[in-house]
């Protein structure tokens, strides 16, 4: 019966969802439509692309800084750590398995929207680091948020993987100002950012010669079809990635193949694209310091520890809520 009920509340998540980004100019459409089933398996080959860096160089910093990061995150046998976002957690296998080596009891919260994401890490967690106790939430951050107010401490929050970046300021700044007012003082944040770098290195990243991340970004309208009945043509649509360069990031667009009509049943809508026109579905901003001290500090951190990978692409940053 539970299951039912997530399936009839996502149904009208994504409707409202759809209808307040396709029903408006410029038509946009947030990331997390991305995570289906189909779409988190997507990512997944995404991550092993050789253009898509993100992954390994974060993988790294857990590898060879985590002790460090959860020194500074002043997690030591018993904690608990949440994670937004979590995926198939993946590198956070890493982390926990550090943690978990020092003994005590390790609570583990994926959070995700992908139910079928945290069902994989849930069973590699298992495998991997069987010690750990996990209990995912399949849960957007929002409703999922006042939920960790109620978790033991000591707490840490992870938001990994360039996540961050998908969002504006404005944006970034709210989400971690609701973290922020979910946790006690002292409680840990460790966040991901991707830095600043040349864009022969940025934009492969989100445009490979495979095309997966065409197909993942063009998964967004199957989905559509399929929840919403909608008569999207993938095939008609180009993915298009580029740079930002006045807000720091690089941007993902679906844009029309030529003059089409778009039926979008159950939310009453009917679109009309012109030749070009694009849909907006990913932003990934680029930090440097300045930029994730003003974030943190805005939304009630303060910044304790930051290590990159040897080659400075990505940075993991540990704050801790004032």
């Amino acid at each position: 019966m539970q299951d039912h009920l997530d399936d009839l509340a996502t149904t009208a998540a994504v409707r409202a969802t759809v209808i307040a980004g396709l029903g408006r100019r410029p038509r946009a459409l947030p990331p997390w439509l991305f995570y289906d089933a189909a779409g988190s398996r997507l990512f997944e080959a995404i991550t092993a692309l050789p253009e898509y860096y993100l992954t390994r160089a974060e993988h790294e910093i857990f590898r060879d800084h985590g002790p460090a990061l959860l020194a500074a995150a002043d997690l030591d046998r018993d904690a608990t750590v949440v994670e937004l976002g979590a995926g198939t957690a993946t590198k956070t296998a890493t982390l926990l398995g550090t943690l978990a080596g020092r003994g005590g009891q390790v609570r583990y919260v994926p959070i995700d929207v992908s139910a079928s994401a945290l069902t994989v890490a849930t069973a590699q967690l298992a495998a991997a680091v069987p010690s750990v106790a996990v209990t995912p939430w399949v849960l957007t951050t929002a409703a999922a948020l006042p939920r960790v107010a109620a978790l033991p401490t000591p707490l840490a929050v992870l938001f990994i993987g360039s996540s961050i970046g998908n969002y504006d300021e404005a944006e970034a700044t709210a989400l971690l100002a609701a973290v922020r007012a979910a946790v006690p003082v002292g409680a840990a944040l460790v966040l991901g950012t991707d830095l600043r770098k040349p864009l022969e290195q940025l934009l492969p990243a989100y445009d490979d010669a495979q095309g997966v991340t065409a197909a993942f970004n063009r998964n967004v309208l199957v989905r559509i079809n399929r929840e919403l009945d909608a008569d999207f043509d993938p095939t008609r649509f180009r993915h298009v990635a580029l740079w930002n360069s006045d807000r720091s990031r690089v941007e993902m667009h679906l844009e029309s193949r030529g003059r089409q009509r778009v039926r979008i049943a159950a939310a009453g809508l009917d679109l009309d694209l012109a030749d070009g026109e694009r849909i907006h579905t990913e932003s990934s901003v680029k930090y440097d310091p300045a930029m994730v001290e003003r974030l943190l500090a805005t939304a009630g951190f303060v910044r304790v520890h930051t290590a990159t990978d040897h080659a400075a692409r990505f940075a993991v940053h540990v704050a801790r809520a004032r």
